[in-house]
């Protein structure tokens, strides 16, 4: 998946296309996926530690909302300088599974994060990513994420839009 993917679904819609990128070099991307139609870019804390004031500016400017992920093994407490910034992150992602594959196990011990980061912003946008389905969701959403991404428990739904419908109403309650 890249910028050819982004452009050609932009070619068909309005929707908020969300690019997580999990690279060593984020800054490599921002233009190509500006370009073709990003809506958002979250690049990981742990690749860009030394450069994400400049990456943060270089994503506003390409027209997106700039996003931080934090990997299950990182401190949220790395991510506060880049909320706090004059030029801020405007969502944080928390993987709730070891990024790379696809179907493993939610990590609900990661809701911790999610109350903390919820506590201390109460406007940010904060994403979870990892094992979410419907008996995970509501541990989720009480924690106090207000986006969710979903892979496997929608793609691999004999009734997609039901799950959809049902992390959607999960989410929607607990704000």
């Amino acid at each position: 998946m890249g910028a050819p993917i982004i452009e050609s679904l932009r070619k068909h819609t309005k929707a908020y296309l969300d690019c997580h990128l999990m690279v060593t070099n984020p800054l490599d991307y921002v233009e190509p996926l500006g370009k073709a139609g990003a809506s958002g870019f979250t690049f990981h804390i742990e690749t860009s530690k030394d450069n994400w004031k400049e990456l943060i500016l270089n994503i506003k400017s390409h027209g997106m909302k700039p996003g931080v992920a934090i990997k299950p093994g990182t401190s949220v407490e790395e991510v506060y300088p880049l909320v706090e910034s004059e030029n801020p992150v405007e969502m944080v992602l928390v993987m709730t599974v070891e990024p790379g594959f696809g179907g493993q196990k939610f990590m609900p011990e990661m809701m911790d994060k999610v109350r903390t980061l919820r506590k201390k912003y109460p406007s940010l946008d904060i994403e979870v990513d990892g094992g979410l389905g419907p008996s995970t969701i509501d541990a989720a959403a009480s924690a106090g994420a207000n986006c969710i991404v979903a892979g496997s428990s929608v793609f691999g739904a004999p009734e997609p839009d039901q799950v959809i419908s049902l992390l959607r109403h999960s989410v929607e309650k607990s704000q």
